[in-house]
């Protein structure tokens, strides 16, 4: 099973060339467990499905540092029917999909309340796909059931669900979803844009 991102960088200043490579070097720490390619339009993340947020945390982490509005798009797959399986996907732990979405929804919460906060404060909104079986909405209803118990939710928002907090709890809730929630051996997909230091954020509250 192949498992990765593709990352579009966005840094609203004139030095943005400065802080999108030293984003993209903050991801170094991972390198040796990952497939990493940047090219004109984004950077692609394929390995481990439990690295893949925590490289996109840091790489995002490094750029709001900077203290410029900085966004992030993202398209996260797991499963793809048409991508390859790969041995650098393969996950260090078994899925816990064949455990009770009850218990499921339990350990996403416990792994978000014991991260690790990282001091940037961070807004995302995304989606969760999980394609393929006839019953994806009991799926992504957990999810949501999941999320909204989490200390990093903010609203339910038209196709989407906010979160806002520090990036490190934030990021692992993302993380939880995408892997927690949708059947391992079917294709699930999350999109997602997430922020910080926006100077729309107060408008927003």
């Amino acid at each position: 099973m192949k498992c990765g991102a593709q990352i579009s960088l966005y840094v609203m200043a004139d030095d943005f060339v400065r802080v999108i490579l030293s984003s993209i070097e903050a991801m170094a720490p991972f390198r040796e467990r990952l497939r990493i390619e940047t090219d004109d339009i984004s950077t692609l993340v394929v390995g481990p499905p439990e690295l893949i947020f925590p490289t996109m945390r840091e790489m995002f982490v490094a750029a709001a540092r900077s203290g410029h509005h900085v966004a992030m798009h993202a398209t996260v797959s797991r499963g793809c029917p048409g991508e390859p399986d790969m041995d650098i996907c393969e996950p260090a732990e078994r899925s816990a999909f064949d455990t009770d979405l009850e218990e499921r929804k339990r350990r996403a919460a416990q792994a978000v309340a014991e991260a690790q906060e990282t001091g940037q404060c961070a807004a995302v909104q995304f989606s969760l796909y999980p394609l393929g079986p006839a019953e994806y909405m009991d799926e992504i209803y957990g999810c949501i059931d999941f999320l909204k118990a989490s200390p990093v939710f903010d609203r339910a928002k038209n196709y989407c669900t906010r979160l806002a907090g520090d990036a490190g709890p934030v990021f692992e809730a993302l993380s939880q979803a995408w892997l927690g929630f949708g059947d391992p051996n079917a294709h699930v997909a999350i999109d997602l844009t997430v922020s910080a230091n926006s100077p729309s954020q107060d408008a927003a509250a």
